[in-house]
Order: structure tokens, then sequence, then C-alpha cells
């Protein structure tokens, strides 16, 4: 059976106001950067975004964005190498899943979300690995089990 709206119908479906599609997070995969001390960088005990070196991931609490601007930019499929990732970066780079959620603009290679938490770290120098798997409390299960 086939129904055509009314002009009523579809001055009623204009003035209905859009909720937007809602769900649960969504794990996602990305990179950090490690500054490490040098002639420019002091260096510190925290992962930094690749793109915007200023942004900090702190341990404790979520990274935040405006999605109008930049957000929290992640990758639908995960990524391993400094080869599969799209920016030029310089510096030890750590990958591995983020939780997002709040406001999610999906793109082509993945996302970007107005909060992210890091779950785990996957692959990377093993030992700085091992450092910001401590720092961040992610992963200590599989660490301590080796």
């Amino acid at each position: 059976m086939v129904r055509f709206l009314s002009a009523n119908a579809e001055e009623l479906a204009d003035d209905l106001k859009h909720e937007g599609i809602r769900a649960g997070e969504i794990i996602a995969y990305r990179a950090w950067r490690v500054m490490e001390p040098g002639f420019l960088c002091r260096g510190d005990d925290l992962l930094h975004s690749v793109y915007i070196r200023k942004y900090v991931w702190l341990p404790d609490e979520p990274a935040s964005g405006d999605v109008r601007t930049h957000g929290i930019y992640s990758f639908r499929y995960v990524i391993r190498y400094r080869d599969e990732y799209s920016y030029n970066a310089y510096g030890p780079l750590l990958f591995g899943k983020v939780k997002i959620w709040g406001e999610v603009v999906e793109h082509e290679a993945g996302y970007r979300s107005q909060f992210g938490k890091i779950i785990s770290l996957d692959y990377g120098d093993p030992a700085l690995l091992d450092k910001f798997r401590k720092i961040y409390r992610v992963n200590l299960a599989r660490a301590n089990s080796n």
C-alpha cells in the first residue's frame, strides 16, 4: 500500500523536531604522540594529540572538543603503524582504542566526536606502551599476564 502525504502532512513533517540518532558509545581507533625531551620540547608523561600538539589527553578525564571546529578525531578501523596513519608526525606514536560519545560526526575514514576516552594502548614501542598503560590505567591485566 502506497500513501501519499497531503500538503498538511508535509507541513506537519517539516514542523517536527529532529532528535537525531542516539547510540551508545562507539569504539574507534587513533594514535597519540609521545613528547620526548629535546631542544624545542620539555617532554612529559602524558599523551598528546598528533595533529594539535598542545592538546593533552589527561589520564582521569575524557578528552573533549567542539565537533563544529575540531573535536576528537578517530578512525573506523584499527591502525597499528605510522604508515597507516594519515598525518605526518614526528616522534614516537602509540596506537590504540578510544570510546567516543556525545555529538559524533561520521566521516568516510572515521569519526569526529565531542568526547573520547582511551580504553587501550595496543601498538607502538613496547617500553612506551608499558609506561603509558600504567599512567592511563589501561591494558593492565594483559600487561601483568606477560
